[in-house]
């Protein structure tokens, strides 16, 4: 493959022709499911290594740094200080308005400084030495429990050049989450961030496993929370990230390699229902993920790339994609879902003009809110600006689609302006996590840079399905990587039968990242796993006449209406939050109801544009999402946006509920990885669900 693919500026259309998936040769056809299918590039055997002699994330870490030496590898930034700002909100208070003080708080942060691959490896070896001279030993377990830095992956992999396992925990999990993943995991050691080292007190009353309590350097601890967690648990050594470096550097060990087949992570399923699962993924579950992307998007990354990483590692699509940043050679600078934009900053800028990176991995919520901050810069604009962004998005889509040259001179007179907010090198975006809106993935691929698409669960350690920037498609996630196979299985209970035209059914996959299962829980295992080797998935898709792969439903996200038919509530969110008033959403549809209704969180510029435009005045939130005329407004707004989006009538909304506040990690109304609470959310809004019923 030529090297200047490094460097291609893709384009929202596919160039490459043929079949990404194709049936595997002489497997036999099964009554009720789809012969299995794998990438054209691996129809005659799965790849499971990304280079030979790379079996483990040990091996990731030694290959990165003897190939790639003194370049950048990981960035950070420290926060020099914070700014709160406070402001007057009207806010509904036992039915009455009332004012009351809201702050706001921003960051001050430094430029990025960088380590170089080398230096990386060195901080890793010296880490493990240090664990190693507290008294750990290979096959004990390191906590994770702390936001995404370079020091989490430091901690990672200085555990694992000692062959321990790591156990990974979001930061936002509650007390009674910790307290199951310590118990059920017995780990030894933990790393957290300073803000955390309080939630450990209670949780450490009943696991004692955790000797040992390692606090990140990015922020700076407060003695009193180290003394009362020492005070009440005298056996714990706590020291920071820093001292357990010099540790390490003052005690050199020799690394102890891991093997293939031992256990690298129990990493907990980031589900929005029930307790989550420890999953089991050994090392080359993980290194044969990174093979299985590197077939599809390695020949486009490479030295001299940039990824911004913010995203929680302790969820499996970010945890793969480091470890596979590094075997490309790639420069990670990390930052935060909080500082990602000029919003949230003071006297700096947010962390993606800082870095400005080429490759950027987001979640539908993300994605949605760089798509409506575009549009409401735009729509601040003049008539002819608007027209000319308008005119300009739908010429570059004609030309794209159509073959003909002239969209390079649209971007250079209009969208490279569009273009700076994102830092103005992006190359590749990414969407995972969830389905997104196809306007939005149209939008975003056009406006900025094409938007790809990916699926995996934590169950096949990302693997699922990835698209090809060169064979970019709207209607498709993309192309299965090549260290897995799947079929597609009949659900009969909402007609989804292999033998439909195109065939559809649940989908299984089998292959390099399936684990082999969950952590103490066997009755959970034989029911997701088949004896061998396939995973079921839950999810609903089929296959495009290229092979690419589509979800089209989820099994626990179908409700029975009472007219018989299935709504998919992820596909109706992914619709309806194409709407310029929803800034998150979450579709609710009862047994006994006809149709659904939806609980959104808007977004305050378009509802007060909105409001406006009706006659309603209110210069908050709090006091708009109240008032009738406005609800109505919302209504009409997202029932377009349902019949725009091509839903079935039985699909469009019959009611809105309007939020009062965000929905996030630290309310319990979302996880760490974005993903709505359903049954949180519910509860919450259950009055307000019950009068947009009528009931």
């Amino acid at each position: 493959m030529p090297q200047d693919l490094k460097k291609l500026m893709p384009q929202a259309r596919a160039t490459k022709t043929g079949f990404v998936t194709v049936e595997v040769p002489g497997a036999q056809k099964v009554d009720g499911e789809t012969i299995p299918r794998r990438n054209a590039k691996a129809k005659d055997a799965l790849v499971y290594t990304p280079e030979e002699g790379v079996n483990t994330l040990y091996d990731i870490m030694r290959y990165a740094s003897a190939k790639f030496g003194n370049a950048k590898a990981l960035g950070s930034r420290k926060v020099l200080d914070t700014h709160v700002e406070t402001k007057k909100i009207k806010k509904m208070i036992d039915g009455k308005q009332q004012e009351v003080d809201k702050k706001w708080t921003y960051f001050e942060l430094s430029p990025y400084s960088y380590i170089s691959f080398a230096e990386f490896e060195q901080q890793v070896l010296s880490l493990g030495a240090g664990i190693r001279k507290l008294g750990l030993n290979p096959q004990d377990r390191l906590h994770l429990f702390a936001s995404t830095s370079s020091q989490w992956l430091g901690m990672a992999h200085g555990a694992i050049s000692q062959s321990l396992a790591i156990v990974t925990a979001y930061d936002t999990l509650g007390e009674q989450g910790l307290k199951h993943s310590m118990l059920q995991t017995h780990a030894k050691i933990m790393f957290t961030d300073p803000v955390l080292l309080p939630n450990l007190v209670k949780p450490f009353q009943e696991a004692k496993d955790v000797q040992v309590v390692v606090y990140s350097t990015k922020d700076t601890p407060k003695q009193k929370d180290i003394d009362a967690l020492t005070s009440a648990h005298p056996h714990l050594k706590v020291l920071s990230f820093d001292e357990l470096l010099k540790l390490g550097q003052e005690n050199p060990a020799d690394p102890v390699p891991p093997k293939a087949d031992d256990l690298a992570c129990i990493m907990y399923t980031s589900g929005s229902t029930g307790t989550p699962k420890g999953v089991l993924l050994k090392h080359r579950n993980v290194v044969a993920a990174i093979a299985g992307v590197n077939v599809i998007v390695g020949d486009y990354l490479g030295p001299g790339d940039s990824l911004l990483a913010y995203l929680p590692l302790a969820h499996i699509l970010e945890f793969v994609f480091e470890n596979a940043c590094l075997f490309w050679g790639g420069t990670m600078g990390y930052g935060t879902i909080r500082t990602l934009s000029d919003t949230s900053v003071r006297k700096c800028k947010g962390d993606i003009r800082e870095l400005k990176p080429s490759i950027l991995v987001g979640v539908p919520q993300v994605w949605e809110t760089v798509k409506k901050g575009i549009v409401s810069k735009v729509e601040a604009g003049s008539a002819i600006t608007q027209k000319l962004f308008w005119g300009a998005l739908a010429a570059k889509g004609f030309l794209l689609s159509s073959g003909i040259p002239g969209s390079g001179l649209l971007d250079a007179v209009v969208f490279n302006k569009v273009k700076d907010a994102t830092g103005g090198k992006l190359r590749i975006c990414m969407n995972g996590g969830g389905p997104i809106a196809k306007e939005t993935q149209r939008f975003i691929s056009l406006a900025i840079t094409p938007m790809i698409s990916g699926y995996g669960l934590t169950e096949t350690t990302a693997m699922g399905a990835l698209m090809d920037p060169l064979a970019w498609t709207d209607s498709a996630l993309g192309e299965l990587p090549a260290t897995i196979e799947m079929k597609l299985v009949d659900f009969a209970d909402a007609g989804y039968f292999s033998t439909n035209k195109p065939p559809q059914g649940e989908i299984w996959i089998r292959g390099g990242g399936v684990t082999a299962g969950y952590l103490d829980l066997e009755e959970e295992t034989k029911e997701s796993f088949t004896d061998d080797g396939w995973f079921k998935t839950g999810d609903i898709g089929e296959f495009d006449p290229k092979g690419n792969v589509k979800i089209i439903d989820r099994k626990k996200n179908l409700v029975k209406t009472l007219t018989g038919e299935y709504i998919a509530l992820e596909k109706l969110e992914s619709v309806y939050r194409s709407a310029p008033v929803v800034a998150n959403i979450c579709v609710y549809a009862a047994s006994d109801k006809t149709k659904p209704i939806a609980i959104i969180v808007p977004a305050e510029p378009a509802l007060k544009k909105l409001a406006t435009e009706i006659g309603v005045q209110g210069d908050h939130l709090e006091e708009l999402v109240h008032n009738d005329k406005v609800n109505s407004a919302v209504l009409k707004q997202l029932q377009s946006a349902g019949q725009k989006g091509g839903l079935a009538a039985f699909e469009v909304i019959e009611g809105v509920v309007l939020a009062d506040e965000e929905w996030t990690p630290q309310n319990g109304l979302t996880t760490a990885a974005q993903k709505i609470q359903r049954k949180p959310i519910l509860n919450k809004y259950q009055k307000e669900v019950d009068k947009a019923y009528g009931k």
